[in-house]
């Protein structure tokens, strides 16, 4: 697995273009600067890596944008020692940038495929998930709850309350909401049973799997 000087400086140039889309996090630019981006997807997209792109992974799902992940990372504003809970493992490309921002993470995969390919593949690499779970993301994951985050990355039809039931009095839950296109919504809980929610623009996710029966 190489990772050159070139690709360093492809990184720096693609966090460059982040802060001036409105990246601020310096901890969430770092991460972008560290991690080989070009290792999680095809080696035929190689030279588009460090773009501001999604592109094809396994199991007809992508890897997000470059600024959807740092949008979604820097707003979850993850702390150092962090219990977070990932919806989607995907390409493990966000599951490297939670781990970069010293976070405990947990992450759910839905594919098989992808579940199979990732909990091998960012280990190489050096990223060690506290778990990597094949289940049912809508469920989350209540045998280890409560998180302090909890971050979805495919398009939800609802936001399922067994998630919103799982976040610390305090905790976010970063979900996008909708069919097709959907809107970045971001939940704090306040009390136990109170929720401050926000709506933080439009985005476009692969959708997220039907709950298994």
């Amino acid at each position: 697995m190489r990772d050159t000087t070139k690709h360093q400086g492809l990184r720096n140039q693609l966090a460059a273009t982040l802060e001036a889309k409105g990246i601020f996090d310096t901890n969430v630019l770092n991460a972008v600067k560290k991690i080989p981006r070009h290792l999680f997807i095809d080696s035929s997209f190689e030279e588009h890596a460090y773009q501001d792109k999604a592109f094809p992974i396994a199991a007809d799902q992508t890897i997000s944008h470059p600024y959807t992940v740092a949008f979604q990372s820097q707003v979850l504003e993850v702390q150092e020692g962090d219990k977070v809970l990932e919806i989607g493992t995907g390409s493990g490309y966000q599951t490297a940038v939670l781990l970069e921002l010293k976070a405990e993470v947990y992450s759910i995969e839905r594919q098989h495929e992808l579940f199979k390919r990732t909990s091998n593949f960012l280990p190489k690499l050096g990223y060690r998930p506290k778990r990597f779970i094949f289940g049912d993301g809508y469920k989350g994951l209540p045998m280890q709850a409560p998180f302090d985050k909890i971050i979805v990355t495919a398009g939800a039809p609802f936001v399922p309350k067994a998630l919103l039931a799982q976040i610390k009095v305090g905790g976010r839950l970063l979900i996008p909401v909708g069919d097709g296109e959907q809107v970045m919504t971001l939940f704090i809980r306040k009390s136990p049973k109170e929720f401050e929610k926000h709506e933080l623009g439009d985005f476009r996710f692969v959708p997220m799997l039907k709950e298994r029966n």
